[in-house]
Parts: structure tokens; sequence; C-alpha cells
């Protein structure tokens, strides 16, 4: 019995499948995790920025003398 479980985690030792889709996915951790970091932190600074800009076009904004049909 215990030769049989040494045979079986040999070959999931061995085995290699799968490993270039978590190569890739530890990549791709590795860049969103600072940048959702950044977001966290700053996320005040980004909604008084944003509102500054919306509120900016708003005023800018061309107005039409038609009314809306709908």
């Amino acid at each position: 019995m215990m030769h049989r479980m040494g045979e079986l985690l040999g070959r999931l030792h061995r085995d290699e499948r799968g490993a270039e889709g978590l190569e890739k996915l530890l990549i791709v951790a590795a860049v969103i995790l600072p940048l959702l970091g950044i977001l966290i932190w700053y996320v005040g600074d980004l909604k008084t920025w944003v509102k500054g800009i919306w509120d900016s076009a708003k005023t800018t904004a061309p107005t039409n003398d038609v009314t809306n049909p709908y």
C-alpha cells in the first residue's frame, strides 16, 4: 500500500500539466494586485478628480433648444 502511495505521489510530482497556466496566472496577479492597491489607496482623490471632470463637462456641454420627444 505504501509503495503504491509513493508511486502516486511521484507521478503527481512529475506531472507538469497546468504549470504554464499557473505561471501566467501568477504573472497577471503580480501586475493586478499592486494596481488594485494603488486604486484603493487613492480612491478619494480619484473620486474628486472624476467629479471635477464630470462637472466641467456638464457646464461646458452645448445645449440644444430642441425638445426631447421622449
